[in-house]
Order: structure tokens, then C-alpha cells, then sequence
């Protein structure tokens, strides 16, 4: 490694242990000009199919519209039919590729969720990316159809779901990847299966995303294990702190006191499409990733993740989720 390779990991290193540097635009724009970072463009996708959920504003719809920029055959899926097709449209528009279409699934809906997998499997011989990318931070328990609480069934068990429904056209495509959305929130809480999924008293919205997301991250290392046979690539990461309309309408407070800090939502989709569409990301499995940069999945040691948690964690998302066993190891220690 030369001195200046050193240099970088230095500063990256020192970014990390910042959380705000790291995780604002401070923190890409430095790591963008210190690393030698692959051009996207350089990567094309064409006859390639990806499906992202959650596509119709933020996160979703840049990463979206940087695949189908990219040459590929990019499946939208949102809950809103109307929203769903206007962002449809507005890829199209932009990128000049008009093999762009839309599915229609709430994953307050296991039935809907099970339903658009049908869809995908039916009309498709290959899939070549799954970004599990959808979800909300919500102020109010609310149960869903499913007798779920809606943070736990949308983040959590509905993800899983198309995962495992997918597996197997994932499987028989060479070179696919899972990649699966987190929140540098995750940071703030274990994994404690009991207190997963929030009951009406005391509902806290922040602690219940934070949880789901860990058990994201959890699942993914537990997926990249289980279903290591299937050849699947499976990473999960977190964005940093991005100005959406999400964040605008979840965390108005902290929206405006970051203000120019956040990043733009092409800054925090970046790792998205490049875990999407660079050689470097198959040749690991299961990690964790910021800014292209493998990241630990805890900061304070009382967040780590046990095996038994782990493992309890995987029976418990399967029975909710109707999934049969995957075959695989136990799991092991998160780091």
C-alpha cells in the first residue's frame, strides 16, 4: 500500500469515528476525491433486470434511474399505482430507456408481496439485483392487515419474503446481488427480539426503525450464510444522512438543523448502485457497507449481535413470513 493509499484509510478512519463528518456530504465529498472510486458509467447493465422497491421518490427513485441509465431493464415496485407510474415515466424520460415497469405491492401486504413475486418469476427468465429499499419511519403503531405492527412487517418480514421468493431466479442468474437499504440508525440499538416489534404502549417510531434496522443488517449476514450454495451476493448499507422527503417528513427537526449537511439523494444512492453493478462486491458476502467502504455493524459493544439472537431472529422472521427452511450453517457472531 503507498503513502498515499495510507493517507486515505487514515482519514476515512477518522471520518468514521466523527459519525457527523462521516455520515453528512462531509464525508462522501472526501472520500470521493481521496479514492480512486470506479466510474458507474463504466459498468453498464444492459440486458440486465432489476427490481427496486420503495422507487418512487428518494433513495429509491436515484437509484432507479441510475440503473436504467445504466442500460438495464429496471422493475419499479411502489405501493401507489399513480406515484408508481409517474416516477415510470419520469425514468424514461431521463435516462432514454424506455424498459422501465412497474409493479404495484404494499409490504403491509404479505399476499400483495407474494403476489408480485408471482409476477416477477413469470415474466422474467433472470434478475440480477434486488434493492430491498422501501420502508418509512411511521409516529403511530398501527397494525397491519397481516396482525403486524407496521414497522416490523414492512422493514423486516416483507423484505425477507420477496427475498425468498426471488431466491431462486436470483440463483440461476449469474453474478446477482441482494442489496438491502439500512439506516446509520441501526447504530443506536440491539437486536432484542422481544422489543422487535412494538407494542401501542409506549410506541417510540425512532426506536422502532432503528430495531429494523438492525435486524436488517442481522438478516443480511444471515442470507449471505444460509444461502451460500445459491451463489447470491448479499450486502447491506446505509446512505448517511440524506435530504429526502422522507427524513423531511419523518425528522423535520433534524432536516433543518443538518440543512446543508445532508446529502443529496444521489450521494447516499451511490453504494447502492455500485453494490449493484461493480465487480468488487462479489468477491465478498454479507457485509456491511458506507461510501464503498466495508463498515463495522457496531459501534458500542452492548449492540452486537449474538448467534442464538441471530439464529432467533431468523425463526422468527421465517414463521412470520411463511418461508420454509433455508439451508445453511448456524449463524454466527455479528461483528
Amino acid at each position: 500500500m503507498n503513502a498515499r493509499s495510507l493517507l486515505a484509510q487514515a482519514v476515512d478512519t477518522a471520518l468514521e469515528g466523527t459519525v457527523v463528518l462521516s455520515f453528512s456530504r462531509v464525508g462522501y465529498d472526501v472520500r470521493s476525491r481521496l479514492f480512486a472510486w470506479l466510474d458507474l458509467t463504466e459498468r453498464p447493465m444492459t440486458g440486465k433486470v432489476a427490481v427496486v422497491t420503495g422507487a418512487t421518490s428518494g433513495l429509491g427513485l436515484t437509484a432507479a434511474t441510475r440503473l436504467a441509465a445504466l442500460g438495464a431493464s429496471v422493475r419499479l415496485l411502489g405501493r401507489d399505482i399513480g406515484r408508481t407510474e409517474r416516477a415510470r415515466e419520469e425514468i424514461a424520460t431521463r435516462t432514454g430507456n424506455p424498459d422501465v415497469e412497474i409493479g404495484v405491492a404494499d409490504l403491509a401486504s404479505l399476499d400483495d408481496v407474494r403476489r408480485y413475486a408471482d409476477q416477477i418469476r413469470r415474466y422474467h427468465s433472470r434478475l440480477d439485483v434486488l434493492v430491498n429499499n422501501a420502508g418509512a419511519l411511521v409516529r403511530e403503531h398501527q397494525l397491519t392487515g397481516d396482525g403486524m405492527e407496521l414497522t416490523a412487517q414492512t422493514h423486516v418480514v416483507a423484505p425477507f419474503l420477496l427475498t425468498a421468493q426471488l431466491l431462486t431466479l436470483l440463483a440461476q442468474t449469474p453474478g446477482s446481488r441482494v442489496v438491502t437499504v439500512s439506516s446509520g440508525g441501526m447504530y443506536t440499538e440491539r437486536l432484542g427480539l422481544p422489543h422487535l416489534e412494538m407494542g401501542p404502549d409506549g410506541f417510540d417510531g425512532v426506536k422502532a426503525y432503528a430495531r429494523a434496522k438492525r435486524a436488517q443488517v442481522v438478516l443480511n449476514r444471515q442470507w449471505a450464510q444460509r444461502a451460500a450454495h445459491s451463489g447470491v451476493t448479499f450486502h447491506a448499507m446505509h446512505p448517511g444522512w440524506v435530504d429526502t422527503p422522507g427524513i423531511q417528513e419523518a425528522l423535520p427537526g433534524f432536516s433543518r438543523a443538518m440543512g446543508p449537511l445532508l446529502r443529496t439523494p444521489e450521494q447516499g444512492a451511490d453504494t447502492m448502485v455500485w453494490l449493484a453493478t461493480a465487480r468488487e462486491p462479489l468477491t465478498s458476502n454479507g457485509q456491511f457497507w458506507l461510501d464503498r467502504h466495508r463498515r463495522w455493524t457496531s459501534k458500542l459493544p452492548w449492540t452486537r449481535t449474538s448467534a442464538p439472537d441471530a439464529h432467533q431472529l431468523w425463526q422468527w422472521v421465517s414463521e412470520r413470513a411463511g418461508v420454509g427452511a433455508v439451508d445453511g450453517p448456524e449463524p454466527v457472531v455479528t461483528p
